[in-house]
């Protein structure tokens, strides 16, 4: 079983973030505090969607029949607060 994250403050995060961001690539998870009370914690962000190029997904996308009908689209400009 694995220990707990180690548990850095607000102001050794801050001195030691190239440090910490070497050990959360490695695997480690990292816990920052404020006045000893845990806010955050630092993961390894597993980035598995790699695009090497236009049109790679190409097949993958399933677009409605409707999807840039007069409708569809002032529906997400009112959405967004721009209609």
């Amino acid at each position: 079983m694995a220990g707990a994250p180690e548990q850095f403050n607000i102001h050794e995060a801050k001195t030691q973030l190239s440090r910490i961001v070497s050990r959360v690539e490695a695997g480690e998870e990292i816990v920052i505090s404020r006045g000893g009370h845990p806010v955050a914690k630092v993961v390894r962000l597993d980035s598995s969607v790699r695009r090497s190029k236009r049109g790679s997904l190409r097949g993958n996308l399933i677009f409605a029949d409707d999807w840039d009908a007069p409708e569809t689209n002032e529906a997400i400009a009112h959405d967004f607060g721009i209609a």
